[in-house]
């Protein structure tokens, strides 16, 4: 697959333009995302790690915090190590299956992520508001299907508009005003009539942040209220401790994306969408373990057992 320019020339590979302004500050810019991306990739694979080795968490809730940090790592090894040697070595060039590749994994997994969000607080919601019917309604098969839904419907509305936008004609300069392969800055590049394929960008971004939300709020609504009718006043504190980290990784990812993707007019704002996507990528992926997970005691327990298994065996 490739992409053609307007004199008919084959498109072979774009240029990044990373952080301009502060092109200056690479190698220090370096050193902290490369810490970031450290830890992010750290954090959530002992996530992953720890729910797949401990058979206390084997239950819905951290099921779904291990494939939330599972596209977290997937996001994060996509962009980041690009930015990376931009920074330090200046290497701003990506071929173009590199940058398609790219484009798809991020989109995808987003998409994938805010789906698996919905789906994690429909969860609370069954634990929280109906705790004795929790075991038989979220049931592996239920799991299951869930996440099979989750990865399998963004495929086709992801996958046609990308080739869809493969078939367009590009006029150069191919500098793309960001720090990897994101689909509104590479819509502008193109000199063809792109605003049928802007639209619909626009229209799938909205139908999945929409989606998430809806489902998400309905939730919550309903927990908030359950909450506020328990008799304890430590159980509220408790719930409301739980619901409070969850909503706070829901405003960052929402917040950012919202206002990257679903706004019809991107060309005026592509500058500040850069800052946004790095907090997406950067650092949401840093905050939900500890947000989410390592702030939890049973994790704590499991991790700490873990580590003495592994001092043990030495």
């Amino acid at each position: 697959m490739s992409m053609e320019m307007g004199n008919g020339t084959t498109v072979q590979e774009f240029t990044l333009e990373g952080f301009p302004a502060l092109q200056h500050l690479g190698k220090v810019l370096f050193l902290v995302h490369l810490l970031a991306y450290v830890a992010s990739t750290v954090g959530n694979a002992v996530i992953i790690t720890i729910t797949c080795a401990d058979s206390r968490l084997h239950t819905p809730m951290y099921l779904f915090l291990s494939i939330f940090s599972f596209l977290e790592c997937g996001v994060l090894n996509t962009v980041i190590p690009k930015l990376l040697l931009i920074f330090l070595l200046g290497r701003q060039t990506i071929s173009f299956p590199a940058c398609f590749i790219q484009a798809f994994i991020t989109v995808f997994l987003g998409a994938v992520a805010f789906l698996l969000i919905a789906v994690m607080s429909l969860d609370r919601y069954v634990a929280i508001c109906k705790p004795l019917h929790y075991p038989t309604i979220m049931n592996l098969k239920t799991c299951s299907l869930l996440v099979t839904v989750c990865f399998t419907l963004p495929f086709p509305f992801i996958t046609g508009p990308l080739i869809k936008f493969s078939q367009l004609s590009f006029c150069g300069p191919l500098i793309i005003p960001h720090f990897f392969c994101d689909v509104g800055p590479l819509i502008h590049l193109s000199c063809s009539d792109t605003r049928s394929f802007e639209m619909l960008t626009f229209a799938l971004a909205l139908f999945i942040l929409i989606t998430s939300l809806i489902i998400t709020i309905i939730a919550y609504s309903n927990i908030v209220v359950t909450i506020i009718r328990l008799p304890s006043a430590k159980e509220k504190q408790r719930a409301f401790s739980t619901c409070s980290s969850h909503l706070i990784v829901l405003s960052l990812m929402y917040g950012s994306c919202v206002f990257i993707y679903v706004k019809p007019k991107q060309a005026n704002r592509l500058d500040s969408n850069r800052e946004a996507a790095l907090v997406n990528t950067v650092v949401t992926p840093l905050l939900n373990p500890v947000i989410y997970t390592l702030r939890n005691k049973q994790v704590h327990q499991a991790l700490k057992e873990t580590m003495c298994r592994m001092k043990i065996s030495r």
